[in-house]
């Protein structure tokens, strides 16, 4: 089901092989763990980010792009921190990542949990992600995610007829990032607001370096592993990353911000470690497609996410 709610933006059916070409840019902004990283994934067919039932899994905005040929269309889409209460300094400066990947954007993508979405307006939870929407003055399009968890469709009806009233919104799609329902719809409705003519190579993908992914990769694998409060302290450095012939040796930290998740991360022997470190290298080596010898380290930074200029190194690797 797609609503259009502005009459402005009502269009004949065209034939999809004699439309123009378009290109442009779209951010997709939402709450915490709303999956935002999951539908990027879905949109470009590829695993770029890394999702995880933990909020606050991404930590930085990261541009994935869209090709189809049937019409000409290349949509870059940015995945984004989601915007909540800034409680630390991590906290404040993720939601400044957000808030940076508005600008110079043709659309946005304002993206809703559909089970959580049980009355007639937006949840309290994603009031802040509609603000930061509504302060670029692009066209949004609301995307329900997660319908497929909704078994009483007729729930949603209250909130579809509430905001299709409402002329912020050029469109409503429920979708499923997971199963990849409606997403046609999505990208169909997106283009309109993009302008005519191409704008990356058939071949671009995104704009990250291969180091970006693999630190992700580790990070991910240590996130998956760990419980309680450790993944939100968790970071990766990467200490040493060389290609030799068909090999690729990394040498990887992580960073935990107490002595008592060190102990977690390490384990009993060193067991968890190396868990992580297998997961990792697997993941990394069907990334980049060729063997890699893979060495983690533990270190202890106390209180990281507090201090702005760590965040900043930590979180985002800006030193790397």
């Amino acid at each position: 089901m797609v609503r259009d709610t502005n009459p402005a933006t009502l269009r004949a059916v065209s034939d999809p092989s004699t439309e123009s070409p378009r290109a442009g840019r779209v951010t997709i902004l939402g709450r915490p763990n709303v999956g935002k990283s999951t539908l990027l994934n879905a949109l470009v067919g590829q695993t770029l980010a890394i999702a995880t039932p933990r909020p606050g899994t991404t930590r930085s905005n990261l541009l994935g792009v869209h090709m189809r040929k049937d019409p000409p269309t290349q949509i870059a889409f940015v995945d984004t921190p989601g915007v909540g209460r800034a409680q630390t300094a991590l906290h404040r400066v993720l939601v400044e990542q957000a808030e940076a990947s508005v600008a110079d954007v043709d659309a946005v993508v304002l993206l809703l949990s559909a089970p959580d979405c049980r009355g007639a307006d937006l949840p309290p939870a994603d009031q802040g992600a509609f603000a930061l929407a509504m302060s670029t003055g692009r066209p949004i399009v609301l995307a329900l995610n997660k319908v497929d968890r909704v078994k009483d469709k007729e729930q949603l009806l209250p909130l579809l007829d509430t905001v299709g009233k409402r002329p912020e919104f050029s469109a409503i799609v429920p979708i499923s990032a997971t199963k990849g329902t409606n997403l046609d719809a999505l990208v169909s409705e997106l283009r309109n607001f993009l302008p005519e003519g191409l704008a990356y190579d058939e071949d671009f993908l995104t704009d990250r370096p291969e180091r970006y992914f693999v630190r992700e990769l580790v990070r991910e694998a240590a996130i998956r592993h760990t419980r309680e409060e450790v993944p939100y302290g968790v970071a990766v450095l990467l200490d040493e990353y060389s290609t030799t012939g068909d090999r690729t040796h990394i040498e990887a930290t992580v960073v935990v911000e107490k002595e008592s998740h060190k102990k977690i991360v390490v384990g009993a022997g060193g067991s968890m470690i190396r868990t992580i470190g297998t997961e990792a290298r697997k993941a990394i080596e069907t990334f980049v497609g060729r063997k890699v010898v893979l060495k983690l380290w533990v270190k202890v930074v106390e209180g990281w996410t507090e201090d702005p200029r760590k965040v900043r190194e930590l979180a985002l690797g800006e030193n790397e």
